[in-house]
């Protein structure tokens, strides 16, 4: 069977769209992995075939993301909500300061968790404009003893995208790449760490990734619960405690994907002509649509818009929705419209979208 005839235009936020050739793998692999005679989810993580798995994901990873030799790798749990608490904890102290820069929820959402540990402060803010860009780099300040600098890399909300990276000099830059990672080179040089959550462009659910250089661990505090230090799933190489193994599996099958999609270059030429598609069907709409994010801090991750009538705008999800189009709704907290066009989302469903929004113009102009 074809499963590709069955399946929807899925442009969902997160957990998002996986790639069909990884699902159909998956598939066949579910229930007889390997001749094992039982699937992964049934496997003890202390397994050699397991630490196969395990080992090969991290050594994927490293190679297509070109992280070097002093930062670990690590898979861990909770998502990049528990990130928000565990970088303080590690990183910051009662009696230091953090630069947080804000370009939206999760910005404010990182920015109230460190408040519990130390001293964070704004280092610069979109929220006067509502976070439609990304703030200018001239407009940064921050001090030269700061425990570290974190930055939103995307914002699945508003539909903003950073495209160059600040340069904090001598500290730390931390970045949730939740939305965006894997979906272009970056210079991992550039940062101290680096987390995400899989959901959007790495697999399922259930799996954060932290990249962090070596160095900080060696200086971070010790005085936390052992769980919640990053040393300790270092020194276990991420098996401290029982990882999400299922979705383990599922990241490094991903990886292996996009390696041969071509690699990180390919993917991200990839992403801008699937989101140059749908900015362009809101560009040339005369105003029917409005981009949320300003041109130069749109994201390739997150389309958000509106139309200019809210009758009009409930009209049109509800006929995306009867024509196969899925997770077009905005954010709860702002409403509107949002195509997210993670990496597993394929040109074609995007083609369709923008066909799609040109055909309900016309009918509606």
């Amino acid at each position: 069977m074809d499963l590709s005839k069955k399946r929807t235009f899925n442009f969902n936020a997160g957990p998002s769209a996986l790639p069909l050739e990884v699902l159909e793998k998956a598939q066949k692999e579910l229930i007889n992995f390997h001749g094992t005679g039982m699937s992964i989810m049934e496997m003890s993580h202390r397994s050699a075939k397991f630490e196969d798995i395990h080992n090969g994901a991290i050594t994927q990873m490293r190679k297509l993301f070109s992280i070097p030799d002093e930062y670990e790798v690590l898979f861990l749990q909770g998502g990049a909500s528990l990130q928000f608490s565990m970088i303080p904890m590690n990183f910051l102290t009662i009696d230091q300061q953090a630069g947080y820069i804000m370009t939206g929820s999760w910005s404010e959402k990182a920015y109230k968790e460190a408040e519990l540990f130390g001293k964070p402060y704004e280092v610069a803010s979109s929220k006067e404009n509502k976070y439609s860009n990304i703030p200018a780099l001239v407009d940064f300040q921050f001090n030269s003893d700061d425990a570290y600098v974190h930055l939103t890399s995307n914002n699945t909300i508003y539909g903003t995208q950073w495209s160059v990276f600040p340069d904090t000099g001598n500290v730390p830059l931390i970045a949730d790449m939740s939305s965006d990672i894997m979906s272009k080179p970056v210079d991992i040089s550039k940062f101290g760490m680096i987390y995400a959550g899989a959901q959007k462009n790495l697999g399922p659910s259930g799996v954060t990734v932290v990249i962090v250089r070596k160095d900080l661990l060696e200086k971070a505090n010790t005085e936390i619960p052992t769980i919640l230090k990053y040393s300790t799933h270092a020194d276990s190489n991420s098996l401290y405690n029982t990882p999400p193994t299922f979705g383990i599996y599922m990241l490094g099958e991903v990886l292996n994907w996009v390696e041969e999609k071509g690699g990180l270059e390919a993917i991200a030429k990839n992403n801008e002509v699937k989101a140059k598609v749908i900015y362009d069907a809101i560009d040339n709409s005369n105003g029917f649509y409005t981009g949320h994010a300003t041109p130069e801090s749109r994201s390739l991750m997150n389309i958000t818009f509106r139309l200019s009538d809210e009758a009009l705008e409930k009209q049109f999800l509800s006929e995306a929705k009867e024509a196969g189009f899925v997770g077009l709704d905005g954010h709860r907290s702002v409403g509107g419209c949002r195509a997210s066009t993670y990496n597993a989302v394929p040109l074609e469903a995007c083609r369709a979208l923008s066909d799609f929004m040109i055909h309900f113009q016309t009918k509606h102009s």
